[in-house]
């Protein structure tokens, strides 16, 4: 009955537990940014009226509100040459203090790592043998060899892009025939997902058939 009891109470945990997430990030929002910046945005309005709690709440939602919104058309404003021109400028002051420059180099990188010029540089997921033959590591397909590589080996090779877990901005270049790789369905970011985990968030698919081929032998097996 115990037993019971406990696994119980660790369900309703776990049931519970996306939507306290949501009211700590919701809450963490609103009290260090909405409510700082309530004070700059609402200073105008009689303070005799800000101390009531349902008045503080709005102002602190909207002011959130207003955050959001600036960030949005930050967004916008660095897709043209004025604001690509003024963030260089400022990346530059940020990146000309010593730590500084080591905390936010070390967070653009990994924010880069998902940007929309990378995710178009990452072609497709796939799947090679390594470190040897049926140990299979997940990278990513960006794009196939060519000059002197295709040449001296005779073969149609292609470039995998190997990441390391959990931090996927650094890795490795592998060059590979094109038959030694497993072509997979999931998504760019589906993959990224799998390796920052460590292959805890695991992206639903469909079962398929493909075809693994080697150099020496053809094996035909089932890939997730």
């Amino acid at each position: 009955m115990l037993k019971s009891l406990r696994n119980a109470f660790f369900s309703g945990v776990v049931l519970l537990l996306p939507l306290a997430a949501t009211i700590i990030v919701v809450s963490f929002l609103l009290e260090k940014i909405g409510a700082p910046a309530s004070k700059h945005f609402f200073s105008f309005i009689d303070a005799s009226l800000r101390d009531k709690v349902w008045v503080d709440i709005l102002l602190n939602i909207l002011s959130t509100l207003i955050i959001v919104m600036l960030i949005t058309l930050l967004g916008l404003f660095s897709n043209y040459f004025l604001g690509r021109l003024a963030l260089r400028f400022a990346e530059r002051l940020i990146t000309s203090v010593p730590f500084i420059k080591v905390v936010y180099n070390t967070v653009k990188q990994i924010v880069d790592t998902f940007g929309k010029e990378n995710r178009a540089v990452f072609q497709e997921v796939v799947l090679v043998h390594y470190p040897r033959k049926n140990v299979y590591a997940l990278g990513f397909l960006t794009n196939k060899a060519k000059g002197e590589v295709q040449e001296k080996t005779g073969q149609v090779v292609v470039n995998v892009f190997i990441p390391t877990t959990p931090n996927p901005t650094s890795g490795f270049l592998l060059m590979l025939p094109e038959e030694d790789v497993v072509h997979l369905d999931m998504s760019v970011a589906d993959g990224m997902k799998l390796i920052i985990s460590g292959g805890a968030v695991v992206p639903n698919g469909e079962t398929k058939a493909v075809e693994v081929k080697n150099p020496t032998t053809t094996t035909e097996g089932f890939i997730e």
